[in-house]
């Protein structure tokens, strides 16, 4: 089961900044191509951030600049820094395997709400 689990979220002030975990079990994330996703009410999935086996990022052109992706291999653990937070940043943000297309807003999610 490649299904990690996403922590982290919360609310805060516009210009703010937040830690989001996506913490695996039963699997070694270092072997899959691993993204952030995002969901806002009334909004499709989106791609916010990947990081790749040999370490290689990509991020969307919202968000570049201000979130950083990052995986720590020794925990199976993978981040998401966000800062200079925006409203338009609200949403409840997934991690998945970009190899599984139906799990990439399919978690749990945590929430992250900025005002």
């Amino acid at each position: 089961d490649v299904q990690p689990v996403e922590s982290g979220g919360g609310s805060v002030q516009t210009g703010g900044s937040l830690t989001l975990t996506c913490a695996a079990t039963g699997f070694t994330l270092r072997s899959y191509c691993m993204g952030w996703f995002r969901q806002a009410p009334g909004n499709e999935c989106e791609l916010v951030s990947t990081i790749a086996s040999d370490g290689s990022t990509y991020y969307a052109d919202s968000v570049q600049g201000r979130f950083t992706i990052s995986q720590e291999n020794a925990e199976n653990t993978m981040y998401l820094q966000m800062n200079s937070l925006k409203p338009e940043d609200t949403a409840v943000y997934y991690c998945a395997a970009l190899s599984i297309p139906s799990l990439w807003c399919g978690g749990q999610g945590t929430q992250v709400t900025v005002s």
